[in-house]
């Protein structure tokens, strides 16, 4: 009996009829099937109604089990008589167990059979003695066994036994004649009591054996435990590694990961280091628990990722969802299939959501979520097109992506396409080639290159736009895809919305095969930008210097560009980090806080000016001066600006808010002024586009250098720096040592998406009487010059709070104060 639609286990049977749900990585069908077996029950007939396709597909005609399985389909529920009925060609024959395809049992099959023949009854029913009755039919039998009555799901004041239907029943072909075919009709209801009746022999049979109707939530986590604690026969697929401990094939569990039992990882799961799975847990077929991440009581199907910090307690969560990093599933808590629980989100107990929905990040959900379904915000963020690999960005959503963006181009227009030398970067590049060709686009294929190259390229070739898929910073998990246009800059805004119109409906363009587009390597790339540097940023003073230099190129994609530009530049370098690493960009940051230590050892013991490092995709740099100290990068941004002011007198620095108010008083003393532009990404490139700015930079090691690169470009920025280090003959901490001291401090505070209006409502309010700055988010300027700026950010469910003051005391204090404002508003 397959055909129920179990409504008590909604969400989870909303998309998956209640027989395949999986109990220990089997579906309670299987389970049955396996029982039936091994009574030597091998001939089947499945009576299926709600979602019948899916249990057809799953186990087709029963060879996989060495069964033969039959199928009755109904086209209207027919009830439990009616579906036998239904069923009756199949089984007019020999006498025939009927059991529930949705129920957990280990029934001794065979002694029911046999007593079934003893009696010479007409039917036989299974009967289990349980503590509370009044969800099942109660049956009284008498001495012999004979059942006297029935009552079907009594309420407490009918309750006269404690010993219930469980739905199994053998029963012989004349039992036919009294179920009326087509109809709805109920055996315990309808058919049972009319048999009553007419004296007709019905046997009850009482089992010791496990029997567990798993109707509810409830249920259904404690049939899992129930396996484990080995309460019921049934057969675990995967070895007992250690006491209470199984693992299925494939699994991958990290030595420092832990797992105490009773738990069951299943086939190909992966634990990693500092992860916790306890208590019950039934881990399914690929699902991914990363560091950090605690698993008690909890059921979690196939497919599901689970990020680092996440906490599931008492929790089950459906095929397909992602529990992002931080987020929090309480007690009783059900997720449905394909859902996406944001970071930091915490589900409350009890809560209940559909399949396919979104849960926001930061969001506290007390309610269910049934009907409301909230896509992500926007497919682009701060980094483009961004995610954890094969969860979030998966090859066919590449692909989606691709063919979207051909969509909304011209046949044949050329469009670049580069990687970072990552092998996820290089299986999702292949993506992107692929579907663009397809879709009637020329694709020129840059390889491995810097981003800013690439930028670089696209703006100097025929293409109408490009991709760059990297690693991305820092997470070797995670990658980025950015979207370029004509220029070599990140799509506009209308652009992108045009864009994931498309992707969203899915209206691709495809070629015919005489249309399909090829993808060719342009020649001389490297050769042509460094010619083009040097033009614009000049050699004068470099070789007259005797300049030498440190580069660290950080195993990255400058790596493969540094000789020709140094060459170009005809500076004398010592370079380090120049073979090229697919896991550069994966760079912890103990990592990089200990390659910065031995380049300022080097910078310092071989007498050079400075040193710089680039980052793994060649847009920021560090600098180190001449003693070997490494400058941060607020402080390097300000000597850059005092370098470049120096020697140009005149024009404007373009830089964020967010940065120190002494970048005016260094500027100014040059003759030089200071243009606030807001934290978007594309906000510094388009003021840097702008005739009279000299030099855009981000305070975190981004430089773009005007009248040559559309953004951020490390290499280009090296090659500025030269240039300005050589001519103004003065040291670097001799630069930095005339520029004040700041005192900044930043703090992001977790603010709900449905709370952040109302947050900066409260600010603004606050900030009443005071001079206000709306360049970006809200700056609150005091009286001494003392600022604050809060900045709800575009992508993630956070305020940023940046505070300045003329010491570290006053700026702390102001920082606390306005937190502490924030966090109250975002309750």
């Amino acid at each position: 009996m397959a055909g129920g639609e179990g409504t008590r286990l909604r969400p989870m049977t909303a998309t998956m009829p209640k027989p395949l749900l999986p109990v220990v990585n089997r579906p309670i069908m299987e389970h049955v099937l396996r029982l039936l077996k091994r009574h030597g029950i091998d001939e089947t007939v499945v009576t299926v109604q709600f979602l019948a396709t899916l249990v057809r597909n799953y186990f087709g005609d029963g060879d996989e089990l060495g069964m033969a399985l039959q199928y009755a389909s109904e086209d209207v529920p027919l009830g439990t008589a009616g579906s036998v009925k239904n069923a009756e060609a199949e089984l007019r024959d020999d006498a025939f167990v009927v059991i529930s395809g949705d129920a957990l049992t280990d029934v001794d099959l065979t002694a029911l059979v046999k007593a079934h023949r003893d009696q010479g009854a007409l039917v036989t029913v299974a009967l289990k003695r349980v503590a509370d009755p009044v969800e099942f039919g109660i049956v009284i039998t008498d001495e012999s066994g004979r059942i006297d009555r029935f009552l079907e799901k009594p309420t407490w004041g009918q309750v006269f036994s404690d010993t219930v239907n469980t739905g199994i029943y053998v029963m012989e072909p004349e039992v036919f004649r009294h179920v009326e075919a087509g109809l709805a009709v109920d055996w315990s209801a309808d058919v049972f009591p009319k048999l009553l009746a007419d004296g007709a022999p019905l046997f009850g049979y009482i089992t010791d054996s496990y029997w567990e109707d798993v109707g509810t939530h409830e249920s259904y986590v404690r049939a899992q435990a129930d396996v484990l604690d080995s309460r019921v026969e049934v057969e675990i697929d995967g070895f007992q590694v250690s006491p209470g401990v199984w693992v299925g094939e494939g699994a991958e569990i990290d030595p420092d990961a832990t797992l105490r039992g009773p738990v069951y990882v299943g086939d190909y799961a992966k634990v990693e280091a500092g992860a916790e799975v306890s208590d019950y847990t039934v881990l399914g077929s690929n699902v991914v628990v990363r560091g950090g991440a605690v698993v008690q009581r909890s059921v979690v199907h196939d497919n599901v990722f689970i990020g680092s910090g996440a906490t599931l307690r008492g929790a089950v969560v459906g095929r397909g969802t992602d529990v992002m990093h931080g987020a929090r599933l309480d007690e009783q808590v059900v997720v449905g299939d394909g859902c996406t629980i944001e970071p930091e989100a915490v589900l409350s107990q009890g809560v209940r959501v559909y399949p396919s929905k979104t849960v926001e990040a930061g969001a506290v959900v007390q309610t269910s979520v049934i009907w409301e379904s909230r896509a992500h915000r926007s497919l682009f963020g701060a980094r483009g097109v961004s995610g954890t690999v094969n969860v979030e960005i998966t090859p066919e959503l590449v692909v989606r992506l691709a063919s979207a963006y051909a969509t909304t181009v011209r046949k044949g227009s050329v469009v670049t396409v580069s990687r970072d030398a990552g092998r996820p970067a290089r299986a999702l590049d292949r993506a992107v080639v692929s579907a663009l060709t397809a879709s009637t686009i020329e694709v020129l294929d840059l390889d491995v290159l810097p981003t800013p190259i690439a930028r670089y390229a696209t703006a100097r070739s025929a293409a109408v736009g490009g991709f760059i898929v990297r690693t991305a910073p820092g997470d070797a998990q995670s990658v980025d895809i950015l979207v370029l246009d004509e220029g070599g800059a990140d799509l506009s805004q209308s652009a992108r919305r045009k864009l994931e119109r498309v992707f969203v409906r899915q209206e691709f363009r495809r070629a015919f095969p005489g249309e399909i587009a090829d993808a060719t390597t342009p020649a001389r790339l490297v050769e042509s930008y460094v010619q083009d540097l040097v033009a614009a940023v000049g050699t004068t003073g470099i070789a007259e210097a005797g300049l030498r230099v440190v580069v660290d190129a950080a195993a990255g994609t400058a790596a493969g560009v540094l000789p020709a530009v140094l060459g170009g530049l005809g500076v004398d370098a010592l370079t380090v980090g120049g073979r090229l690493d697919p896991d550069a960009a994966a760079e912890t940051l103990a990592k990089r806080m200990t390659a910065l230590e031995r380049l300022g050892g080097l910078v310092a013991s071989s007498g050079a000016a400075f040193g710089v490092r680039f980052d793994p995709t060649g847009e920021r740099l560090t600098l180190v001066d001449e003693t070997g100290a490494v400058v941060p990068d607020d402080r390097a941004l300000l000597v850059v600006t005092d370098l470049v002011a120096a020697e140009r007198r005149h024009g404007v620095v373009a830089l964020p808010v967010t940065q120190s108010r002494i970048a005016e008083q260094v500027a100014a003393f040059h003759g030089v002024s200071v243009r606030w532009t807001p934290t978007a990404p594309e906000a510094l490139p388009q003021a840097a586009a702008l005739p009279e700015v000299i030099l855009a930079g981000d305070g975190r090691g981004g430089y773009v250098v005007p009248g040559f690169s559309p953004s951020f470009d490390a290499v280009a920025a090296f090659a500025l720096i030269t240039g300005l280090v050589a001519r103004t003959r003065l040291a670097l901490s001799q630069i930095d040592g005339r520029i004040p001291a700041t005192h900044v401090l930043r703090r992001r505070i977790r603010t709900p998406w449905s709370t952040k209006g109302q947050v900066m409502r409260a600010v603004v309010e606050a900030a009443a009487g005071r001079q206000v700055d709306t360049t970006d988010g809200v700056r609150v300027i005091e009286s001494d010059g003392s600022w604050i700026l809060v900045l709800p950010d575009p992508s993630e469910a956070v305020t940023h709070l940046s505070a300045e003051g003329p010491d570290r005391g006053t700026a702390s204090d102001l920082i606390d104060r306005w937190s502490a404002l924030v966090e109250g508003a975002a309750r």
